[in-house]
């Protein structure tokens, strides 16, 4: 059965939409900031409990994620700095005072901010899910002075009111969606909201806290999608989706293959980088243009 918020579509069949800028491939960097709560359990271990015994605090899985905010998210920061290239970043509200330092170089280098709950907490653990939504776009606001336009949910995970409770809140876009390479159109109860390209593939967080891959596997999967792409990007572009997390990707022994991704990138001729904004805006007008109205 296929979902009942987005039409069913072959990719193949899409009407063609024109490439923002004529450049086909589009590529968006989102760095997820997390903020791990020291007095309750981890969201996710690198360290399994000895004898299978589970307790807080749990000090070594605990500061494994506390040291993306130390030193893995310097490396991004800088590599991105270095080639000038836009990113978004889908924060934990709560990671803006608890890491002040982080969050203020993100908003100094132009970052676009992205709603991703308050705490990494799956949505389905709160009480009040709207409140949730209000009170983590709203820390954004105040701290960036911009409303945010999109959101990702902790673990990419929702409950059946989500997508209307984000549209009724403001929010343009998802990216908890990872169904299509283009944006979709999702139904709500409060009007269309887009679909957002997101990657469960070009992610670290699946590639090497999950499947536990090799440090090359980022770069490796990203020269083999490209492959495919280039074929595709003939007829319809593509959104490839960079999903980083800084203490997976920002330790010392996968930092370089993350570099090496990024030029790999800049030396092609068809591609652009973009923020989620700017790719749900090329969307919209490219849609219109494909779809008139009658």
């Amino acid at each position: 059965m296929s979902t009942p918020r987005i039409l069913y579509q072959i990719a193949s069949q899409r009407p063609p939409l024109a490439p923002p800028q004529g450049k086909p491939l589009i590529v968006h960097i989102v760095l997820n900031v997390e903020n791990w709560r020291f007095d309750h359990s981890m969201p996710r271990k690198i360290l399994p409990a000895p004898h299978g015994i589970e307790r807080i605090p749990d000090v070594p899985n605990f500061t494994w994620a506390e040291y993306e905010m130390r030193c893995g998210f310097p490396r991004i920061l800088g590599l991105l700095e270095e080639r000038g290239l836009p990113a978004s970043t889908s924060i934990n509200a709560s990671a803006i005072d608890s890491y002040p330092a982080c969050a203020e170089a993100m908003r100094d280098a132009g970052w676009e901010f992205i709603g991703h709950g308050i705490h990494q907490r799956a949505v389905q653990a709160e009480d009040n899910e709207g409140e949730l939504i209000a009170q983590a776009l709203k820390r954004i606001e105040n701290f960036t002075g911009i409303r945010p336009r999109g959101w990702l949910g902790p673990g990419l995970q929702e409950t059946f009111d989500t997508p209307d409770l984000l549209k009724a809140a403001g929010i343009d876009y998802v990216c908890d969606w990872v169904l299509d390479d283009l944006p979709c159109w999702m139904t709500t109860r409060h009007g269309p909201l887009i679909a957002m390209p997101y990657s469960l593939e070009i992610n670290d967080s699946v590639v090497y806290a999950v499947e536990k891959h090799s440090s090359p596997e980022m770069y490796q999967r990203l020269r083999d999608t490209l492959e495919t792409f280039d074929r595709e990007l003939l007829k319809q572009p593509r959104v490839l989706t960079l999903a980083l997390h800084p203490h997976l990707i920002g330790v010392p022994h996968r930092i370089g293959y993350l570099a090496r991704m990024l030029d790999h990138l800049q030396q092609r001729q068809d591609i652009i980088f973009m923020t989620g904004s700017q790719i749900a805006d090329w969307f919209i007008e490219a849609d219109r243009a494909a779809n008139p109205k009658e």
